[in-house]
């Protein structure tokens, strides 16, 4: 092992090759300036490596470390290596998306054009089978006649009105009268819910009775009065004397009843 003329810097020499190497740096510790410790501190904070300040100002690391933890604290020193080695890994970790995304990036340029380049082929083949000769040419076109089928031109059933006889009454319901306890007569047109139905099925003439005894107060008057039915049956008993009257249909609710 041989010294060289500078304290600070230890060889060694190399038997085979006969040159000299440097082996290790800075056995000794350097003194440092208090300038030259701000600075320090300073790059530090500014996210300065330990290594590479070492290397700087020429000194051992355990110089640049002890002179940190002098000036900063020994939490506040801490603290910066942690948040140091934090970014280090957040820039090596960047720094390795970045590459992937380079890589994938260059893999699809090259699968769009492999597939480009067999778009381009698989079209000029096309275009070099379809020629003139590969087409029947059309002399003549043939009618074909249309099929008949038996229309029903029957009337169109009514579906709006639901028949007397299949409507469930509620034990007691509510009719508007006169003083003289003659029926209320309406045309369905006056029923503004009804005014999507035919012309001639709002000509019809209608009684209105209603299930709940409010909503029939609600509707009369002070000419009329509201009259309760307790026996539902009549509407079925009287029927024919309704029609009789040109009377159809019974308004209920949401719902119209064909007599």
């Amino acid at each position: 092992m041989i010294f060289s003329k500078n304290p600070f810097i230890l060889f060694s020499l190399d038997s085979k090759s006969h040159k000299i190497r440097e082996y290790a740096i800075l056995i000794l510790n350097k003194r440092l300036t208090e300038k030259q410790k701000e600075e320090i501190v300073e790059s530090f904070k500014s996210g300065g490596d330990v290594d590479a300040l070492a290397k700087k100002y020429s000194c051992a690391n355990s110089t640049i470390i002890r002179n940190l933890k002098k000036n900063l604290g020994e939490l506040k020193f801490k603290d910066l290596i942690k948040k140091s080695k934090s970014s280090e890994e957040s820039y090596k970790k960047n720094e390795k998306q970045n590459k992937i995304l380079i890589k994938t990036n260059f893999d699809n340029e090259d699968f769009n054009n492999e597939d480009s380049n067999n778009n381009l082929r698989d079209h000029k083949g096309l275009n070099e089978n379809i020629t003139s000769s590969n087409f029947a040419q059309i002399d003549s076109f043939f009618e074909i006649a249309p099929i008949d089928y038996e229309i029903n031109n029957s009337s169109r059933k009514e579906l709006s009105s639901v028949p007397l006889s299949e409507v469930d009454f509620p034990k007691v319901v509510y009719m508007i009268v006169d003083k003289k306890i003659e029926l209320e007569i309406k045309l369905l047109k006056d029923f503004p819910e009804w005014q999507f139905l035919p012309q001639d099925d709002l000509s019809r003439k209608t009684i209105e009775i209603f299930f709940d005894l409010n909503l029939a107060k609600r509707s009369c008057n002070k000419e009329q009065k509201v009259l309760k039915v307790p026996n539902t049956d009549v509407f079925r008993i009287a029927s024919p004397v309704l029609i009789a009257k040109g009377i159809t249909r019974i308004v209920c609710a949401e719902n119209l009843i064909a007599l």
